[in-house]
């Protein structure tokens, strides 16, 4: 492989890819002269539900508990261990996790906003939280549900730091 082969600027029109040092490897950004700032993100997804399942939810009849309950719970931790399930993100102090769980006739919908005061960014644990509660979520039902599937997890709005906020735009 050459070096331009394995260069990170030719798959981003030219804007080099601040997690790939000049030699194109991975490598951890230093964000140690970056001031801290109040920063947020929300990120959404979907588990898409075979009736079966959506309705044992609904009725809480699933011998594991809970579910949406759980999922929640289980969000918030993921949010809160992201550093040490994505290799190149930092550990952060979060200040604030809301994961929100709804069942909107067979669709969970998922939805989870971080909060810091620190150095970079919280789109990684919004995402892990609402990624992991959706797993949960299948974890929980497949045996009704193997089929149970997670869709559209994407960050929605993220705000703070030097760019200031960001908005996703409708696709739809």
């Amino acid at each position: 492989m050459t070096q331009g082969d394995r260069d990170p600027s030719s798959a981003t029109g030219g804007q080099r890819l601040s997690h790939v040092a000049e030699d194109g490897c991975a490598r951890m950004v230093d964000v140690s002269a970056k001031q801290p700032s109040a920063r947020f993100a929300t990120a959404t997804g979907r588990v898409r539900l075979s009736p079966e399942a959506a309705t044992a939810i609904r009725e809480q009849a699933l011998p594991k508990g809970d579910v949406l309950t759980i999922a929640r719970v289980a969000g918030i931790q993921a949010a809160k261990r992201t550093w040490e399930l994505i290799p190149l993100c930092h550990p952060i102090g979060l200040t604030g996790i809301e994961v929100d769980v709804e069942l909107d006739g067979d669709v969970v919908q998922v939805a989870a906003t971080t909060r810091t005061h620190d150095r970079t960014g919280v789109e990684m644990e919004a995402l892990t939280a609402v990624a992991v509660a959706g797993l949960t979520i299948i974890d929980m039902v497949k045996a009704i549900d193997p089929g149970a599937t997670i869709t559209d997890v994407s960050v929605a709005v993220k705000g703070g730091g030097v760019r200031g906020e960001w908005r996703r735009e409708s696709r739809e």
